[in-house]
């Protein structure tokens, strides 16, 4: 019988045969065809090896045991179609191991014999092996030598570089950049530990770069790698703790994993991979050997080491970072698809709000230098600083004046103004109301102040812009009233922590003991007047309280923290628990804002750990200091939520602050209350189910970040979200329920409206294998004689367009819905036809009966269901986030750059499917000779598993301009189509690329492809299969890019 524990291995006959079923818990699951190759070959290669081992020993073993190894190879050539892969792999009966290969015409050295074995390196290049500082064994210094002198290219990544780690290897480094080898070096200024020599001497070899990271700040750089690329294809690394000092690379204790690409592959490819990615991340800055670099370079180091004084200047990226490009391109979806002109933008402290309100006010001024332009602050600090950063911006030393204090401006057309000077003297300015076309408000939640009201009243731009960290309003009425009702942009939660704008939580869902699934529910909230009776009532859960924080935070004396209640009497009790307990506590709710000021100052300077607050988060509690955060009440607002905790969250100046301890504690709560949608919005690059994320201990949240949840907790959040699942039947109660709510006519929009907490995937759901629907939830009956067309219109919208989010489809669609199914036939109309023809019959024109295109499109005329898929198409419309455009290489063709179309699209867009005939197509690759165009669909996660490393970088982006993509497994750059991929742009040929994240999204339907538009060869290493970079001349969004950069910095 087998050992109890964890397994990973295939499941044989004989283990089969050996699982006791009846007695043991069997885990197990299937094989996928994605990672089949990888498990099966690594099964066979322990039987060779093991079979091999097994010739019993004779003068004539070694010829045995070649004639085993041949006999197999020559086995494979009667099942697989490459003669020539078989043939170059026949061993050689004489047995001998290939170590160099020199050209005895050119030489490199005298004695070849010599120089082969001074540079081969010790350890070999198929077998990893650990450097452990040892007195025994090989040192790392002499091993790293002979990597130097034996590669091509070189990646290190460290950091920091000191002159006494690097002058170790300046000879072999010289010689190796000398001879036209590649060096490529990433390092940091961090705490000041990188010597400035030896930056310089590094940036000064040739064919050498170097870059470096300044911004100490936020530095997260702690990784040691040296990569060693050969192009025999032996490449090795160095994984470990040793940076490029003498210690490190000598004395010191440092374990160092050599690893090869013999050997482990996939590990050498993610090394490689990574380096790419942070090599072409903004983060890291190219060090050129230049002045103004050295000065640089310099000065970061002083300040790192305290020695100076850092300039107070203020400096800004004349490119927007990558978190502001995001919220820069949503403001544009917002006004160039939804038309929406007035904007919030929502964004932590220290995310570079004014930086994005210049770039987006860039894109105005550029068109139009005249526009008239106010920004309105008020603090003269925050004007003179936007002044400077929209002046270098718009690289224009004269642009705005300042209105505040002493200064008064000569014009008014570009205008920095003080919230008071401007309301105090609005009345005299005689300004129109359309004298400004842009405005932007800073910390728009001021608004409620009548100086601001009197603002917003007077003036009417064509763009207004609110810039907030805090999204509430003071007076606690709605902000996004004045802002079109929506928040046009904001910083994910997770994207903010990993680019360390917000410090990392640790979360602790406790369970308190409690039972709610009786409160009464109204108004989607728990009854606050029964919530706080229950609450104190008595004292068991206050006492579990008390006990788990002790239990969890290193000492409940010197925490700072926020505990969030239901009521002003159960903050006073809680308050009065925490006192009792000897920790100080106090109160601060809407009755006493009139004491804020002094409760935050004591706070802070630690006089009290805990301040027990209610409904005053829209009156500007902000204490970056607060690092412990207490969720005393159910928090049933998802924004309220995000709001609370962003309170922990703040990173205040000069702080030693490691992370903000969060204390959520958990009752049985009612089915109503949603749990799912306040994880999902914890958790960082993760496209599986709340649920699973869950249940597998959350493995993707935002660096640094933890949640841990007790058992009964863990049981009690599933059970949860497993009641919130948007079942038939559920759906069906709440259809029923919809007039309690609302006098409006029951139609798909106004109850999506009503029930927020459902989606358009959750209506189109399918059951038990039969397509879902608005009819069919509502119960209505459908007549026999229609099933066939109620099924295209809930195939289409299930199958097809809920997998779409391209607007020019989408609208033309729409218009067919408005136009009973009747279209102008232009060129591309026609291939919209087509797309449409597909998505709703899925088979040819002919096969059905039909004539023309045009006649299939006529038989799915039907009121209702043409309404009901209008607002479909609207509500999907509604959610688009990105800003399509027309192919450059193809222009007014039905598929557009940066939108998401299924393959069925796809195929009938480029005429792989016609009236007449259904293209069988499945493969990644679609070539149309006819047309000299070639398409390739890349499924970024092959697995349907969470993860699976030896496929998961095979296809990735570099950055948002460079594509790695593995082609199939018989290219070759000789000949065929590898060679074809290399000379496309010689001989014309077009290459579009299309990728979607997985196969299934977490609904389990198929994911649409998102095209990426044409792409260029820019380079390629390997063979069957050939590892190729392409350049896309349209950068990916910063959306596709979040999701296509596996191993993106942050």
């Amino acid at each position: 019988m087998q050992q109890i524990g964890i397994y990973e291995q295939l499941i044989t006959q004989v283990i089969e045969q050996n699982l006791n079923r009846d007695q043991f818990y069997v885990g197990e699951r299937q094989l996928e065809s994605a990672e089949a190759a990888t498990w099966l070959s690594r099964f066979l290669g322990k039987l060779v090896e093991h079979a091999i081992n097994a010739i019993p020993n004779s003068n004539e073993r070694l010829q045995e045991q070649i004639s085993l190894a041949n006999s197999l190879v020559l086995w494979l050539k009667d099942h697989i179609r490459d003669d020539e892969l078989i043939n170059e792999n026949l061993i050689d009966s004489q047995g001998r191991i290939l170590t160099a290969l020199f050209n005895t015409q050119n030489t490199i050295a005298a004695n070849l014999k010599d120089y082969s074995k001074d540079i081969f390196p010790l350890t070999g290049l198929t077998q990893s092996e650990l450097f452990s500082g040892a007195n025994a064994g090989i040192s790392l210094e002499t091993e790293l030598k002979r990597e130097i002198k034996s590669s091509d290219t070189i990646y290190w990544l460290v950091s920091f570089i000191k002159w006494t780690g690097l002058r170790i290897f300046k000879n072999e480094l010289e010689a190796f950049t000398k001879s036209g080898n590649k060096l490529k070096v990433i390092t940091t200024s961090y705490m000041g530990a990188t010597d400035a020599k030896a930056v310089e001497f590094l940036a000064n070899l040739p064919n050498t770069e170097v870059k470096l990271s300044y911004n100490n700040q936020q530095e997260r750089l702690h990784a040691k790698s040296y990569l060693f690329m050969r192009k025999t294809g032996f490449h090795t690394g160095y994984i470990g703790s040793s940076n490029l000092s003498h210690s490190a690379l000598t004395s010191g204790l440092e374990w160092n994993l050599k690893i090869t690409a013999q050997e482990i592959p996939h590990i050498i490819a993610k090394t490689k991979s990574t380096f790419e990615t942070y090599w072409q991340s903004p983060d890291f800055e190219l060090f050129t050997g230049k002045a103004e670099c050295k000065e640089k370079l310099i000065n970061s180091l002083n300040e790192q080491r305290g020695v100076g004084q850092s300039s107070s200047q203020f400096y800004f990226d004349i490119t927007p970072k990558t978190h502001q490009l995001a919220i820069l391109e949503k403001l544009s979806v917002e006004r160039n698809v939804h038309n929406r002109f007035k904007n919030l933008v929502v964004a932590a402290t220290g995310t570079g709000k004014t930086i994005i309100s210049a770039f987006d006010f860039k894109t105005v001024y550029d068109k139009n230098p005249n526009a008239h332009f106010l920004f309105v602050a008020h603090r003269e600090e925050i004007l003179k600083q936007a002044q400077s950063a929209y002046r270098g911006v718009l690289k224009n030393n004269d642009f705005g004046e300042l209105w505040v204090g002493n200064y008064k401006p000569q014009r008014y057309n570009h205008l920095f103004a003080s919230i008071q000077t401007l309301n105090s003297q609005i009345g005299s300015l005689n300004l129109t109301h359309d004298y400004y076309d842009y405005i932007v408000i800073d910390e728009v939640h001021h608004v409620s102040a009548a100086s601001y009201r009197a603002i917003l009243n007077h003036f009417a731009p064509t763009i207004l812009l609110g810039l907030t960290a805090t999204p509430e309003r003071q007076d606690g009425a709605n902000i996004l009233d004045d802002f079109c009702g929506v928040i046009a942009a904001e910083i994910r939660l997770p994207e903010a922590i990993n680019q360390r704008h917000l410090c990392p939580f640790q979360y602790f869902g406790l369970d308190d003991g409690t039972d709610l699934s009786q409160i009464t529910w109204r108004g989607g909230r728990y009854d606050i007047t029964e919530l706080s009776n229950l609450y104190t009532g008595e004292n068991s859960r206050a006492n579990k309280i008390i006990s788990s924080l002790a239990d969890i935070v290193t000492n409940v004396h010197n925490i700072k923290a926020l505990a969030f209640c239901v009521s002003q009497k159960h903050a006073e009790f809680m308050a009065s628990k925490f006192n009792l307990a000897g920790i100080n506590a106090d109160v601060l709710t809407s009755k006493n804002t009139n004491e804020r000021a002094a409760k935050q100052q004591a706070l802070r300077q630690g006089e009290i750990q805990i301040l027990c607050v209610v409904d005053i988060f829209n009156e500007g509690v902000d204490i970056p200091e607060v690092d412990t955060l207490l969720f005393l009440r159910p928090t049933e607002s998802l924004t309220l939520f995000l709001q609370q905790l962003g309170r922990g969250l703040r990173l205040p100046d000069n702080s030693q602050k490691q992370c903000c301890t969060v204390l959520d504690f958990v009752g049985n709560a009612r089915p109503e209350y949603d749990f799912a949608s306040k994880f999902r919005a914890l958790i960082g690059k993760s496209n599986q189910p709340v649920k699973t994320e869950i249940e597998n201990n959350f493995p993707h949240l935002p660096l640094g970040c933890r949640i841990e949840l007790q058992k009964r907790t863990q049981q009690t959040i599933l059970k949860n979200i497993q009641q919130a699942i948007n079942t038939k039947r559920r759906l069906q109660q709440l259809i029923k329920s919809y007039s309690q709510h609302t006098n409006e006519a029951l139609t798909l929009s106004s109850f999506l409206r009503i029930n927020p907490q459902v989606t358009l995937e959750d209506i189109y759901k399918p059951k038990d294998k039969k397509l879902g629907g608005w009819h069919w939830l509502k119960g209505d009956e459908v007549p026999v004689e229609q099933a066939d067309v109620y099924a295209a219109y809930y195939r289409a919208i299930n199958t097809q367009l809920l997998g779409c989010d391209s607007l020019s489809y989408l609208c033309f669609l729409r218009d067919l819905c408005n136009n009973d199914f009747s279209f102008t036939p232009t060129a591309q109309n026609q291939q919209y036809a087509l797309m449409a023809h597909y998505n709703f019959w899925d088979s040819t024109g002919t096969s059905l009966g039909f004539k023309t295109l045009e006649q299939s499109l006529q038989a799915l005329k039907h009121k209702e269901l043409q309404q009901e898929l209008a607002q479909a198409i609207t509500l999907l419309i509604n959610r688009i986030h990105q800003q399509e455009s027309d192919l450059a290489c193809l222009p007014n063709h039905a598929i557009k750059l940066h939108s998401r179309y299924t393959r069925q699209q796809i195929l009938a867009a480029f005429g792989a499917h016609s009236f007449d005939k259904k293209s069988t197509a499945r493969e990644g690759v679609l070539e149309f000779k006819n047309q000299n165009l070639e398409l390739l669909f890349v499924t970024l996660n092959k697995c349907e598993k969470n993860y699976s490393p030896t496929t998961l970088y095979h296809d990735y982006a570099i950055s948002p301009t460079l594509f790695h993509w593995q082609t199939q497994n018989s290219a070759r750059p000789e000949h065929g189509r590898g060679l074809s991929y290399i000379q496309h742009q010689q001989t014309g040929k077009t290459i579009l690329l299309f990728v979607r994240e997985q196969s299934k999204d977490e609904n389990g339907r198929t994911m649409g492809f998102v095209s990426y538009g044409e792409v260029k060869y820019q380079s390629h290493n390997g063979s069957q299969p050939m590892n190729i970079t392409w350049e896309l001349p349209n950068p990916m969004p910063s959306k596709m890019w979040h999701e296509a950069g596996k191993l993106a910095v942050g």
